[in-house]
């Protein structure tokens, strides 16, 4: 989630000090890799020293970044490299790296047994695709080979795999060959040119990521890139992207960017290819995350193709065509709605306010999303609607100040988070003023997607008792504070987890994110989704309740009526025979279980079959405003924050229909209405 950085983060940013020689820039070499370990530790908001378990995380999570496909090294060759990885690291201190340049040179030499056994194995004699193949895409199922026999057996199913990707995009065999062998040299080459400082880089990372999912190293290519998706001045799809298991995977789907308007992308989409207009598509599988992103990047009013693999009722292949477009802030902006439910005969007004993220401008004179929202409730209490329905289940974050701001409009007074920051004093952010903007039945809708600062104030809502959530089972679980710390030019800068965020009541938001008091299904209620599907993910923690300090709780003098446990009741057994009865519903939570049996697995016949709707899709000429991007997340295009809900979980192309997770709100919220009337 972007901050604005507080004092005490900026104190730790500027202290800190490394033993590198003054210059103009400064290379990464071996005796600044364990300095920089130390500099992790030393600011990280759990872990103080490089223990046993750590070592130990930290070679699984840098063999994962040498074989991220688990194509490349067998079993028993991956357990070596982890037993000896203590010693590696022991050698590192001592500034000696040459273990580490050995490794970098065996999978060099994989590389190139994998790509000469492909080129044989394609044009060897009566080749031929085979419809019936199936094949396990997901690396983390699939393990890794056995024997060198079990490994080239995957990479004669992954040939096949490949070649019907290009077949699909048009090719024929032959040609199909060539791609496919080309590939297997571009990536020889990819890893050739990688020096001693992408090693160092890479291993740095790995640490980073081995301390918790959100801290990371960024090379100085990577600042730049990091620089560039906090602008909000580049052209692009609209989409945040993280890299997993040798795929670019889609975190994000930004609000009112290119791709939400486009409607077809959506989070989870795992992107194999990418192709410019009238160019062939390029395989990205087990491309450098940031080429892939420089791929899809580009200018206003350009076209690019993403072919994508998703997982539903089956594993399908895709072809998704996307204008770029420019960041517009109005795209994005907060909106506001009226719809009609009757209840026992009589029409309920009630007020649709959606909010994408909490975006906000250093120039006070710029639009700010609290100012937005204080004035689409004075229309709302202008339009004396009977109730409110705050739409969070697309809100990835944003301003924590913001977030503040708004959650203070529904309440008198009072704590709304609190920021624990390792070896700092917490610091609890009351709501800033005493106004009430409304105080009417309400409801807020929430899902897996809602993240970061959409939990504050979710999580807000609930402890004061001033709202009931509903939607999936729990928000996104992301309750962490990341700093930036800006190393010596040359050098980038390392990203670590800092701090906790907390609730009034005292719980933190991390992992178990806030829980729904109704649940209701959605294509993102599943484990997969989270941040508890993170690996190495923080546990959450809990302190003293400080809303009580604040003389926030509600009282008999509150001027809007508390949600009480018998309230919740009623409404959950009145949801719960709505959604029983739904077919709509019910579709839903068959793709959920059919997606789960499936196991990721995608037999070639599917891909073979190519959806010629889906390559023909015609792209809008809205401009779009890039919402933030997710943890650890490059953007393939422009903004910055966390991850927001696909287009299709939120609205239709007709901005009049509802999704039916926003229809069942209301009807909850009607049901609201009327038991506190």
């Amino acid at each position: 989630m972007k901050l604005r950085i507080p004092k005490l983060l900026l104190a730790a940013a500027a202290g800190l000090v490394l033993a590198f020689p003054a210059s103009s820039e400064t290379a990464l070499t071996c005796p600044a890799v364990p300095q920089l370990f130390q500099q992790f530790l030393k600011k990280h908001v759990r872990f103080r020293y490089l223990s046993g378990d750590i070592k130990e995380r930290v070679a699984e999570t840098y063999v994962r970044r040498l074989d991220p496909s688990r194509t490349l090294l067998i079993d028993s060759e991956v357990q070596s490299i982890k037993s000896g990885f203590g010693e590696l690291l022991s050698e590192l201190s001592d500034g000696d790296c040459q273990a580490l340049e050995e490794l970098h040179a065996t999978i060099l030499k994989k590389q190139a047994e994998v790509q000469a056994f492909v080129t044989r194995e394609v044009n060897r004699e009566g080749f031929e695709l085979d419809p019936t193949l199936r094949l396990v895409v997901d690396p983390e199922k699939r393990g890794y080979p056995s024997t060198k026999q079990e490994r080239n057996a995957l990479h004669a199913d992954l040939a096949q795999f490949h070649l019907s990707n290009y077949l699909s995009a048009g090719s024929d065999l032959e040609e199909a060959k060539r791609k496919l062998i080309h590939r297997y040299e571009l990536t020889s080459k990819r890893l050739e040119e990688r020096d001693s400082r992408d090693h160092f880089a890479m291993l740095l990372d790995a640490f980073a990521n081995s301390l918790d999912p959100h801290s990371s190293y960024l090379s100085a290519e990577m600042l730049e890139e990091f620089q560039i998706s906090t602008s909000l001045s580049l052209e692009g799809i609209g989409a945040a992207l993280s890299s997993r298991d040798g795929y670019a995977i889609v975190e994000q789907v930004i609000p009112g960017g290119a791709a939400d308007r486009q409607g077809e992308l959506q989070p989870g989409d795992k992107i194999v290819a990418v192709a410019q207009e009238r160019e062939d598509p390029v395989d990205v599988v087990d491309m450098d995350l940031q080429d892939v992103v420089r791929l899809i990047r580009g200018r206003k009013g350009s076209r690019v193709q993403l072919t994508v693999l998703r997982q539903s009722e089956k594993l399908e292949r895709l072809s998704v065509w996307i204008e770029r477009d420019k960041i517009d802030l109005a795209e994005q902006a907060a909106s506001l709605r009226f719809e009609t439910v009757e209840r026992h005969g009589k029409p309920l007004k009630l007020a649709v306010l959606d909010l994408s993220s909490f975006y906000g401008d250093r120039d006070p004179r710029a639009r700010q999303s609290s100012n937005d929202v204080a004035r689409l409730l004075e229309t709302v209490r202008k339009e004396k609607a009977d109730g409110l329905l705050l739409d969070l289940s697309h809100n990835g974050g944003g301003l924590l100040e913001h977030a503040v701001r708004i959650a203070g409009f529904f309440i008198d007074s009072g704590g709304i988070v609190s920021i624990q920051e390792s070896g700092s004093p917490s610091q609890v952010l009351p709501d800033p003023d005493g106004r009430i903007l409304y105080t009417g039945p309400m409801v807020v809708l929430t899902s897996r997607i809602s993240a970061s600062a959409s939990e504050i104030l979710a999580g807000a809502m609930q402890d004061y008792r001033r709202a009931v959530i509903v939607g999936d089972d729990h928000t996104f679980g992301k309750g962490t504070v990341q700093t930036v710390l800006p190393l010596p030019p040359g050098l980038g800068a390392i990203k670590v987890t800092t701090g906790l965020f907390f609730r009034p009541g005292g719980q933190s938001t991390q992992n178990s994110g806030v829980p729904s008091d109704i649940v209701f299904p959605s294509l993102f209620n599943s484990e997969d989704y989270g941040e508890r599907a993170q690996q190495y993910a923080l546990p959450g923690q809990s302190i003293e309740a400080f809303a009580s300090r604040e003389g926030g709780w509600p009282t008999a003098s509150t001027p809007w009526k508390p949600v009480t446990p018998e309230i919740i009741a009623t409404l959950a057994e009145r949801s719960r025979a709505r959604v029983t009865s739904s077919q709509e519903f019910a579709d839903i939570t068959r793709m959920l279980a059919e997606a789960e049996s499936s196991d990721g697995v995608i037999q070639l016949a599917d891909v073979l079959e190519v959806d010629e709707a889906s390559d023909t899709v015609a792209a809008t000429e809205r401009p779009s405003l890039d919402a933030p991007g997710g943890p650890g997340a490059a953007v393939a295009s422009t903004g910055s924050g966390e991850r927001a809900e696909h287009s299709k979980a939120r609205a239709t192309d007709d901005e009049e229909t509802p999704s039916v997770q926003v229809r069942e709100a209301l009807e909850i919220l009607a049901d609201y209405v009327g038991l506190t009337s």
